[in-house]
């Protein structure tokens, strides 16, 4: 079983827009879901790694949740 944490964040309207956008076109998604997948994405590639030589190789934490996420395991 994998814990869950919940994180309260502030965003901009413009982005929540979108994403009230997409979450009424994709009914099988949620906005956890869809945070869940867009930060281990962002993970999952490195993206302004403080440790820049790890950034070929894919965290496996990050991995395992965007996978989780996209086929809903």
């Amino acid at each position: 079983m994998t814990t869950q944490i919940s994180i309260l964040t502030e965003i901009p309207e413009d982005l929540h827009q979108s994403l009230r956008h997409y979450l009424d076109q994709h009914p099988s998604w949620d906005q956890d879901q869809v945070f869940t997948a867009a930060l281990s994405f962002f993970l999952l590639h490195g993206a302004h790694s403080p440790r820049p030589h790890l950034t070929d190789t894919p965290d496996p934490a990050a991995a395992k949740a965007y996978l989780e996420t996209l086929f809903h395991t």
